[in-house]
């Protein structure tokens, strides 16, 4: 006996009806998620660098809330969990909290401390290296040139772990060029600081040559 093919097709459709509203309900919750994940990143960060050590760990775990929610509304739901958004959203948590240890010279949370993917915390990474460049100007300006040194130090430090990631673009969410980009922001922060580390010995020699004023 033939199936009757039209209550056939109305189940299967009721049943995608149900799990196609419950995807589009989870994505509902969580896009606004991980943008207030991404918006409370970037004022943490901000707040690393005016020094403002308070502020930038408040804000960072407000993001921990947003993305923590954003996670788990795209849980039960992996191509969704797996597009854009929520990889930026925990690439951006990954940054701040690395930034900020990074400045403080702390240990480095890992990706399962965090909470997020391996290819989101590497390219949390990669973008908090290069972040370290706008504090290594700041402490150059303030004359804190073993403190800049140091810094270049963990940019150098996080670039020769990153060009040791050599997978797909597929499997490390476009790493490579962000690690291409830090290469770039290393090179012109090194230039930048030998330039100072020299101008800073050739005015302390001149000094020395210079006779003190006489009475």
């Amino acid at each position: 006996m033939a199936p009757d093919r039209a209550a056939e097709l109305a189940l299967l459709g009721e049943e995608l009806h149900r799990h196609l509203g419950a995807s589009s309900r989870a994505r509902e919750v969580a896009l606004p998620a991980c943008r207030q994940t991404i918006q409370a990143c970037g004022r943490s960060i901000r707040a690393v660098h005016r020094q403002e050590p308070e502020a930038a760990v408040r804000l960072a775990d407000e993001a921990a809330e947003h993305l923590r929610t954003a996670q788990e509304a795209l849980g039960p739901y992996p191509a969704l969990a797996a597009a854009g958004p929520l990889h930026d959203a925990e690439k951006e948590y990954a940054e701040a909290r690395l930034t900020a240890a990074m400045v403080d010279d702390r240990p480095l949370p890992s990706y399962a401390e965090l909470g997020v993917a391996g290819s989101s915390w590497l390219g949390g990474l990669a973008e908090a290296a290069s972040e370290l460049r706008r504090h290594l100007l700041d402490r150059l300006r303030d004359g804190e040139l073993a403190r800049s040194e140091r810094l270049l130090e963990a940019m150098d430090d996080a670039y020769g772990l990153l060009i040791t990631i050599d997978y797909p673009d597929a499997v490390t969410g476009g790493l490579r060029r962000t690690t291409d980009a830090l290469r770039a922001v290393l090179e012109r922060t090194r230039g930048d600081l030998t330039t100072t580390v020299l101008q800073s010995r050739l005015q302390q020699a001149l000094e020395r040559q210079v006779p003190p004023p006489g009475p």
